[in-house]
């Protein structure tokens, strides 16, 4: 969690984009989805208008186990 905090989001930030995330393909077999946030504020030293996150998961059939988390800063349309 704390790279996840590192990166830019939270655990509610992770379950919300499981949950209403737009889904993208990952490598090995592993699901993912993103959402794009506006976010209008600086991150190291640089403003941004949006971030995108990206979690990457695998279900084994009791629960979903996040494998990694991106976060992009920039803007997307």
């Amino acid at each position: 969690m704390e790279r996840a905090k590192e990166r830019g989001t939270t655990i509610e930030g992770i379950r919300d984009v499981v949950e209403t995330g737009e889904p993208i393909r990952g490598k090995r077999n592993r699901l993912g989805k993103f959402k794009v946030y506006v976010f209008g504020r600086l991150r190291n030293g640089r403003r941004y208008e949006e971030k995108r996150v990206e979690v990457y998961f695998v279900d084994d059939g009791n629960e979903l186990v996040t494998v990694t988390v991106y976060v992009f800063y920039g803007k997307w349309e």
